[in-house]
């Protein structure tokens, strides 16, 4: 079984932020392909169902950003998940707004969630998914911009930037990492993944 995390807050106020692409992304691939998430398990909402005939946990911890790891380890131990078989979600602020970077391993970056995740795990060696939320204009507070609410163009541009997410893991899932790196890689919106 694959589990596909998405790293974001619990709460209303947290609901569209930057920082909750990562939810957004996992509610994107549950609306497709029928899956309910909204069993409690691990400190998360989870839901399995099959995503191009492979089965898939879809999850979301409940801990906040920064204690994600315990969550993700602890529905890896209970359902019996290879790492191989682990894709973490997640916003990163290091690229630009609608850029999309699948890599097979990698450090955390000064991601507090994904710190936690690796720690917990003790290996940066598993897939993630990293969605691009650095606005074009110059930032004050990058934390600010992480927990604060999306603006009028970012909201308009979601659903095209969290529906090319879902296709990108889809990928991973039914065609391997390298294959979907090679197609869903990019660093804007727009580029062809050979451009990118």
């Amino acid at each position: 079984m694959f589990l596909v995390a998405g790293l974001g807050n619990p709460g209303e106020e947290y609901a569209l932020t930057p920082h909750n692409l990562g939810f957004l992304v996992v509610d994107q691939l549950a609306g497709r392909h029928g899956i309910r998430i909204s069993r409690k398990d691990s400190q998360a909402l989870a839901g399995v169902g099959e995503i191009d005939g492979h089965r898939v946990m879809l999850a979301k911890p409940q801990t906040y950003m920064n204690l994600s790891g315990a969550s993700v380890m602890g529905l890896m131990g209970k359902h019996g998940i290879d790492l191989g078989r682990l894709v973490v979600v997640y916003d990163e602020l290091d690229l630009p707004w609608g850029a999309l970077k699948i890599k097979p391993k990698g450090s955390a970056a000064g991601h507090n969630g994904m710190k936690s995740v690796i720690g917990e795990l003790g290996t940066n060696e598993f897939i993630r998914v990293r969605l691009g939320i650095h606005p074009e204009h110059r930032l004050e507070s990058g934390q600010d911009y992480l927990l604060s609410p999306m603006g009028r163009r970012q909201r308009k541009e979601l659903d095209e930037f969290t529906g090319y997410a879902a296709d990108a893991v889809r990928s991973i899932i039914a065609e391997g990492v390298e294959k979907a790196m090679t197609k869903f890689n990019r660093r804007a919106p727009g580029l062809h993944p050979e451009e990118a």
